[in-house]
């Protein structure tokens, strides 16, 4: 009897360390496809890099060349587009140039100094993983390199999802797509050809057109408000899709405008939606007309604009249309400072 109670101990011994080894190799497994993201969002900003890729949306191909190095802690970036309209992007830290020839001007504005030219790609965390389910589906070469294929699906229909070609080596992203709840491909980055270099100099982040006769319009933070008027209004959202919370609130001037517009920004960590308030016009409407909405859909981003409270309010993102709707018609002034 002793012997079979102790046989049975041992039995129920193996099985639970059996159970718990398992359980221990399913939660590894589940956080592997995570931290190759970290680590290719780790290599997308920490690297020095140069390469062309095709971007695909809408139907249309482009081909551009991405530059980007990090240098004594400071962050610079050149995208240039191949196809003939000269158009140049090269951000300094957080100062970013856009040079547009077809229009003859230079824009000039702040970005956030983590935010890359190179476009949203996710990055996860406790917030976000409630929203998306991340996996490795396969493993395939690609240019000759070996690559972990990972997805990034959402959870409901606020959000899109990603695919990821990512290098085994140098864990660059080699391709990417942008895709909607149905796995559809909206968006599409493929790199042709891409060099990691340890010194790049500084003369490959400086625009090839010339900009004599361009004009120059700078994208500058608001001024500070008169003390009654900042309290008197302040915009958020009433209501948010599940996720999403508030990010940044600020007051900027727009190029070639003197009123400065209220610009709110909403995350649910991966996606983004920015929304701005500007006072309404009428001028080219009947005054009994009430507004119209309007809808719009820019490459894989969505936009929609509505009239609330005697102010246009405008939200866009690369999220699908019901998102920026959804946003857009929570948005509401209320007393109180602005934080």
């Amino acid at each position: 009897m002793r012997r079979t109670r102790s046989s049975e101990r041992s039995s129920t011994v193996a099985l639970s360390c059996f159970a718990l080894a398992w359980a221990m190799a399913t939660v590894a497994v589940a956080e592997e496809p995570g931290k190759w993201l970290e680590r290719m969002n780790q290599a997308l900003t920490t690297r020095n890099y140069d390469g062309t890729f095709s971007h695909w949306q809408g139907g249309k191909v482009e081909m551009l060349r991405i530059i980007h190095r990090v240098q004594d802690g400071a962050v610079s970036e050149r995208l240039v587009s191949l196809d003939g309209s000269g158009r140049e992007f090269i951000r300094t830290g957080s100062d970013l140039a856009c040079y547009l020839p077809d229009k003859r001007i230079v824009l000039v504005e702040r970005r956030p100094p983590e935010e890359s030219l190179f476009g949203g790609i996710p990055a996860i965390n406790d917030q976000t993983a409630k929203f998306y389910d991340i996996k490795e589906v396969a493993r395939t070469r690609l240019n000759r390199r070996d690559t972990h294929v990972i997805t990034v699906s959402p959870k409901d229909e606020f959000r899109y999802g990603y695919r990821l070609w990512i290098d085994e080596t140098t864990a660059m992203p080699l391709k990417t797509q942008l895709c909607n709840a149905h796995g559809k491909v909206i968006e599409q980055i493929v790199f042709a050809s891409l060099t990691l270099s340890s010194r790049i100099p500084d003369s490959a982040f400086k625009p090839e057109v010339s900009t004599e006769g361009f004009q120059w319009l700078r994208n500058e933070a608001a001024p500070p408000k008169d003390p009654a008027a900042a309290a008197s209004l302040v915009w958020d959202a009433l209501k948010l899709p599940p996720g999403f919370k508030m990010a940044a609130r600020k007051a900027q001037t727009m190029p070639g405008s003197t009123d400065p517009v209220d610009h709110l920004v909403f995350t649910d960590g991966l996606a983004s939606v920015s929304v701005f308030v500007e006072a309404h016009s009428q001028s080219n409407a009947s005054s009994e007309d009430p507004p119209l909405d309007e809808s719009a859909r820019v490459g894989s981003s969505s936009a929609f604009s509505t009239v609330i409270d005697g102010h246009k309010v405008t939200a866009v993102g690369e999220v699908p249309p019901a998102t920026v709707r959804f946003i857009a018609n929570s948005v509401k002034a209320g007393p109180g400072p602005r934080q």
